[in-house]
């Protein structure tokens, strides 16, 4: 797992749910990720991937979410927001999703997250103890910002 210090020279590729914290504020980011990620704004290396989008999307659908505005209108306001960057659901993300190395579940959305980071050299910041083991293995890089 990537030191801190060392988040200031990747990309960072934010899994879902931190990206859902980090809009709400919620505390469980510590002051330290929170730097770094607000660092990684700054110098345009965050990035979102649209099967972050599709989960929000489903989220408010399912009512299991809700927000201030229209969902449109939410998810443009963020994304076009200075530093954000939104990663390619490529051809090759796609294929990479069903042959990651190593033991994963079968999440599609966790397996999309860690093929884009993996494409685009970038570290998955998540809580998500399932990757963050995967990372282990260092097939990409994981940090978790708790």
């Amino acid at each position: 797992m990537p030191h801190i210090k060392e988040l200031k020279q990747h990309r960072l590729l934010l899994d879902t749910h931190i990206w859902l914290w980090l809009i709400s504020g919620n505390p469980i980011l510590s002051p330290l990720a929170r730097k770094a990620i607000d660092r990684g704004k700054e110098r345009e290396h965050l990035l979102i991937s649209p099967i972050s989008v599709w989960e929000i999307s489903m989220l408010v659908e399912r009512k299991r979410i809700s927000l201030d505005m229209d969902l449109t209108d939410w998810l443009n306001q963020w994304i076009e927001s200075p530093g954000i960057l939104i990663a390619e659901f490529s051809f090759q993300v796609a294929l990479l999703s069903n042959k990651l190395p190593g033991n994963l579940h079968g999440d599609p959305a966790d397996r999309i997250l860690i093929a884009t980071a993996y494409q685009e050299n970038a570290v998955l910041v998540t809580a998500d103890e399932k990757i963050l083991s995967y990372g282990k293995d260092s097939f990409i890089s994981v940090y978790d910002p708790t």
